[in-house]
């Protein structure tokens, strides 16, 4: 196992990222944060302070320290091109390095969108789309199709660069619409493609936009913010006093002015490229980096984003006793042969791939009721390629492995996002995933196959074999009274 550390400066601060890397996959062991004002600084002075580079240099030693503690075995240093406009950047970089030996490479525009870009698409399922980035210095817009960029279009105006200050927010958006226009020619995005939209704007947007919408589910990743809801919160954030914004829980941003400020960029681009509506991304610079310069070259490149999530998941929490992927194939197995019984679409294909891969995800809480706990160890794993509406159903399906454990009002705090079949369809597959489990008793491939026969208000699961199953069959047989239960049919296993 490799460990792996990057260490990012840009206009907020310093972020340190440490990695457990196997296998091609990759688990985020340890993320820290330090708020320093250096784009303010850059913004008013071009010059970096004695006082603010002697906090990034001790910020750097302490990272150093950690580094060292974790037993790193490659370090990736890397700044955003906003630290060129301070005149003194080379010298602080020289005694950065002489002190503790870090060298930081500086991006490019083109760098930096080659690596936000490839954890876009390895963050939102979605072949062809148009990529949106609100950044400190520059914007970009790029168009790309099956995970390659056709064109892209760098705006050299960002949140930290833009002469107007905040004051009439309307007026502001009318300043920033007129000046991109001035700088480049802007197409309409086309009907049938996505948009996906990232950076810290959009993540403090997506946040209050929540709040705003009394959204049920507090995930980030792919949310779906319509132009209805941004414009309502533009409204809201109008209202607030700029020192009160940063104070809104889960705001992470210290300078309220400047989500002001990300926020009218938002809007002007609604309006300026007509968009219906944008999904935000948590893709950043770090898991690009990653991506490109590690994993790419221990594995192939992927496509179902979904199946190399839940790959990376069963590589970081599997053991000598799991079974995760032998439930998995028994599930697609049930479901196929108990589709005239079940009578569900294939959208539910995906939820059920999700919760029986992760079917005892929440036994790293408590062994005997681990069902009870997979909800949230589900929804909350930061798995890719899944809406969450196929993330709450999947965290359902987890608890109705025991329906005992199903509780009416909590899925009502759901109700914006799951519908009435949903509810009939995560009792059904909770039964198919309980099958599933009984089905691979002796933890061993025994069963390969099923055969089902519907004879009156009785099914009978004929098993085709590798060696003596009685063990199974005796342990899917104790899932036959909550099969009868859901399915309304007596069930029997030969």
């Amino acid at each position: 196992m490799e460990k792996i550390a990057i260490i990012e400066l840009n206009e907020r601060g310093l972020a340190l990222s440490i990695y457990k890397v196997s296998n091609g996959k990759s688990n985020l062991s340890l993320s820290k944060n330090q708020f320093l004002e250096i784009g303010k600084e850059i913004e008013s002075a071009e010059l970096i302070s004695p006082k603010l580079k002697n906090d990034i240099l001790n910020m750097l030693k302490i990272y150093r320290k950690l580094i060292e503690e974790y037993g790193i075995n490659k370090i990736f240093a890397v700044s955003s091109n906003i630290i060129t406009r301070a005149r003194n950047y080379r010298g602080m970089f020289d005694e950065i390095y002489n002190n503790t030996g870090l060298n930081f490479t500086i991006l490019t525009d083109e760098e930096y969108i080659k690596y936000l870009f490839n954890s876009v698409v390895n963050s939102i399922d979605n072949a062809k789309g148009t990529f949106l980035h609100i950044g400190s210095n520059a914007c970009y817009i790029i168009k790309y199709n099956r995970r390659a960029i056709l064109n892209s279009t760098i705006i050299p105006i960002g949140t930290y660069n833009l002469q107007d200050k905040v004051s009439d927010f309307d007026s502001v958006v009318e300043s920033i619409k007129k000046e991109i226009s001035s700088k480049i020619a802007i197409e309409e995005v086309e009907e049938d493609s996505k948009v996906v939209a990232t950076g810290i704007s959009y993540l403090a947007m997506g946040k209050i936009a929540k709040k705003v919408q009394r959204y049920s589910l507090d995930i980030d990743n792919n949310y779906i913010l319509s132009n209805d809801i941004m414009d309502k919160t533009c409204q809201f954030i109008k209202g607030v006093e700029i020192d009160k914004i940063k104070k809104i829980k889960g705001i992470d941003y210290e300078n309220a002015d400047k989500i002001v400020l990300g926020f009218a960029f938002i809007k002007a681009f609604f309006e300026i490229l007509k968009l219906n509506e944008v999904a935000i991304s948590t893709a950043n610079l770090r898991s690009g980096l990653l991506q490109l310069n590690v994993l790419n070259s221990m594995q192939e490149r992927f496509n179902d984003l979904l199946s190399n999530s839940l790959e990376n998941y069963y590589e970081f929490n599997n053991d000598e006793f799991s079974i995760n992927e032998q439930v998995y194939n028994m599930a697609l197995i049930l479901f196929k042969q108990l589709k005239v019984m079940h009578k569900l679409p294939r959208f539910y294909v995906k939820p059920l791939r999700i919760a029986s891969y992760m079917y005892d995800c929440g036994k790293c809480i408590n062994v005997e009721h681990f069902t009870k706990y997979g909800f949230d160890k589900i929804v909350y794993s930061d798995l890719a390629g899944v809406t969450h509406r196929e993330l709450l159903i999947a965290g359902f399906i987890c608890v109705c492995q025991n329906l005992d454990d199903f509780s009416l009002n909590e899925w009502i705090k759901y109700k914006d996002i799951l519908t009435d079949e949903d509810l009939d369809a995560v009792r059904k597959l909770g039964i198919i995933v309980k099958l599933a489990v009984a089905l691979n008793a002796s933890r061993k491939p025994i069963i390969t196959d099923i055969v089902c026969d519907i004879l009156g208000d009785s099914i009978i699961m004929k098993t085709i074999v590798e060696t003596d199953a009685s063990y199974e069959i005796l342990e899917g047989m104790k899932v036959a009274q909550d099969y009868k239960k859901v399915y309304k049919k007596s069930l029997q296993i030969i």
